[in-house]
């Protein structure tokens, strides 16, 4: 790996109530720090929310609204309604969210939003789980995973909501992960040029959800995208696929095998996630070769 550093002035304050070695405040340092400060931020009940703490002792340099969990496209609706009204349409507005107020709570407020196209930047802090309340199940946890409401492990799929956001024919939809700094912050510049709904959903291994070391987040991280499992990948318009990281290194197993929630997993479980992942990436794969086809 190639050292990173962050050249923009940072917007998360030291001090915050992260966990330690938390992938959500990495995350969010080098999302707010590319933003910068002439945003406002919309953070639902969440784990973000816990990390920024409430105002005015927030541990952001910018203001934060704290809506209800199933209203933060609403909330971020309006907020830059307002902003224009005020000649200030250069502010950037946006959302961090966890998965549970994304794929399941805030849905139907999310795809409003995106139906009418409002401009904002939606940035899904994604966990797998409803972690800040005893790691619950939503419906972003992955099959055979063990949660507190799924001890025996989650019997359907991941919910695959940035094909459903793509669906909606907005102007960006993206994946990212800290394991993949400079992706990540080329990611959040390219949003920041774009008008309209954009959307961003950033893996987040959980430590104590995941049952991983204090150490193992950017691990486990990277280790879900050289797998597969969690692909980094774009689409533009609804039409236009393009994938980032082109190959895979290693197998699913090896991603199972550093998580507590997936200890003791059958072998045929394991290999049932493996042709899951095989099959979903070449459907990605297809997607993107159109894609460079069409644009050839």
């Amino acid at each position: 790996m190639e050292r990173f550093e962050q050249k923009q002035e940072p917007m998360l304050c030291s001090g915050h109530a992260a966990c330690p070695g938390c992938i959500d405040a990495l995350s969010a340092r080098h999302i707010l720090a590319t933003m910068g400060p002439d945003t406002m931020a919309i953070i639902p009940p969440s784990c973000m929310a816990i990390i920024a703490g409430p105002q005015p002792m927030s541990s952001l340099k910018i203001p934060v609204y704290q809506p209800t969990l199933e209203s933060s496209a609403a909330a971020a609706s309006g907020l830059r309604r307002a902003l224009d009204a005020l000649g200030k349409r250069d502010t950037q507005v946006l959302v961090l969210a966890g998965d549970g107020g994304t794929y399941d709570i805030g849905f139907q407020c999310l795809s409003s939003a995106a139906e009418r196209n409002e401009d904002f930047l939606y940035v899904c802090l994604d966990n797998e789980g409803y972690m800040n309340t005893g790691a619950q199940k939503s419906s972003s946890t992955p099959h055979y995973a063990r949660t507190g409401s799924t001890p025996a492990g989650k019997t359907t799929r991941k919910k695959n909501l940035v094909e459903i956001m793509a669906a909606h024919g907005i102007p960006y939809a993206a994946t990212a992960s800290a394991s993949h700094l400079p992706d990540l912050v080329r990611k959040v510049e390219k949003a920041k040029t774009i008008r309209g709904t954009r959307f961003l959903s950033v893996l987040i291994p959980c430590l104590d959800g995941w049952g991983l070391p204090d150490d193992a987040g950017l691990a486990a991280a990277r280790y879900a995208v050289e797998c597969g499992a969690f692909p980094l990948y774009e689409i533009e318009d609804g039409t236009r696929w393009t994938l980032n990281v082109t190959t895979r290194s290693r197998p699913v197993a090896d991603y199972l095998a550093l998580q507590g929630r997936y200890r003791g997993l059958a072998e045929d479980r394991v290999a049932a996630l493996q042709a899951e992942v095989d099959a979903a990436w070449a459907t990605l794969v297809r997607r993107a070769e159109a894609g460079a086809t069409a644009s050839a």
